[in-house]
């Protein structure tokens, strides 16, 4: 009997099938990852530490690596990358993907960022997209307007799978005092390549200026965080704040999640400052607790990742049109004000749609491992 029991069990660990499908994910510590992969079906492999960085700090990412894929063969049944990439130089991501196809794996790319917000000079990354796109085994993308801009480039289908919710289980949606003034914010964070800083900062006065010569009762406020990039770029924006009356700067260290989930509650309107890029988890945060945003147009597919009235484009660079934007947020019908019951109602809701959206999303995850799963055996 004994020996049945253990044939039968060697069985199931041997068949994909009739167990979790094993996923070494790049990176797992991260919050994507953990909603899209919160199901019974799929069991995802901690990430291994870094030599030398702290712990928690999974980047860059050990696990892509063609000997630790090598060494870890019997770990796993597929590799899913998401980001930590621009890690590397062209070519290496290419001996990972030959790597794991070597050990049996299946790998699942998902196309996050058809222009990477971290970095300045693309080429590099083109390449290296070049390589993940062609060599998955599936494909994987946010938005109808991202999968069409894969297959136009290289012909290839990526399933469209939503992005999930940002907003931590662990925190308690934060109650903010309502106000009779009108505020529209941008966070600039720590100044990241795409942040277009000056830009945005000069459109957001400009247009918060304009509707109080209306007699509109508004503010600009700007964040930004006390260590950043680009220097120079955080005194112009410090100038260009403390020269007008309707704005007002917040410098602060990083945010931990309620912090920041207060921080962003006190928004009537939260700006985008963005020069390239092709989805926000700002944005998604954002629709969680209610915020209404405002996006640049022409560019990455921002307004697919939630094509209702509580986000809308404005030009960078225009205040004219960015003034427009914020009217017309302000007038839909999915707009609540910041502390308003409304607001609470929205966000209530808003988190109830998004455990059905997201046990979806999961479960479109788990069938698409066990699909290429099954086509690799058959």
């Amino acid at each position: 009997m004994q020996s049945t029991v253990m044939s039968h069990a060697t069985d199931r660990a041997a068949d994909p099938a009739s167990r979790p499908i094993r996923v070494v994910s790049i990176p797992a510590a991260h919050p994507y990852v953990g909603r899209i992969t919160a199901s019974p079906d799929i069991d995802v492999l901690s990430d291994p530490p870094v030599d030398g960085a702290p712990s928690g700090v999974w980047w860059p990412p050990a696990a892509l690596d063609p000997d630790w894929i090598h060494d870890h063969a019997a770990d796993a049944d597929l590799l899913h990358i998401h980001f930590g990439t621009e890690s590397f130089p062209p070519g290496h991501v290419t001996a990972c993907i030959e790597a794991a196809h070597q050990v049996g794996w299946l790998v699942v790319y998902t196309v996050h960022d058809l222009e990477h917000p971290q970095l300045d000079n693309q080429a590099a990354y083109d390449r290296q997209l070049d390589e993940l796109v062609r060599g998955a085994d599936a494909l994987i993308t946010l938005t109808p307007g991202a999968a069409a801009g894969i297959r136009e480039r290289w012909g290839r289908d990526a399933v469209v799978i939503p992005h999930p919710s940002l907003l931590s289980d662990d925190v308690t949606v934060p109650l903010v005092l309502p106000s009779a003034e009108t505020r529209v914010g941008v966070h600039l964070k720590d100044l990241r390549p795409n942040v277009d800083a000056i830009g945005a900062v000069t459109t957001l006065i400009d247009a918060v200026e304009r509707r109080r010569r209306r007699g509109a009762d508004v503010v600009a406020e700007v964040r930004m965080h006390h260590a950043v990039r680009d220097p120079e770029a955080r005194e112009a924006v410090r100038r260009l704040v403390g020269s007008s009356e309707a704005a007002l700067l917040i410098e602060h260290e990083r945010l931990d999640d309620l912090g920041l989930a207060i921080a962003l509650s006190r928004l009537d309107v939260c700006l985008l400052p963005y020069r390239h890029g092709t989805h926000s988890g700002w944005l998604e945060l954002c629709w969680d607790l209610g915020v209404s945003v405002a996006v640049p147009s022409g560019i990455g597919a921002y307004l697919d990742q939630h094509p209702d009235d509580t986000v809308s484009a404005y030009d960078l660079g225009d205040g004219a049109s960015l003034e427009r934007a914020i009217g017309a947020l302000l007038d839909a019908d999915g707009t609540t004000r910041a502390g308003s019951s409304a607001r609470i109602t929205a966000v209530a809701e808003r988190r109830a749609r998004r455990d059905v959206d997201d046990a979806v999303n999961t479960a479109a995850h788990a069938e698409l491992y066990r699909r290429v799963i099954a086509e690799r055996a058959s």
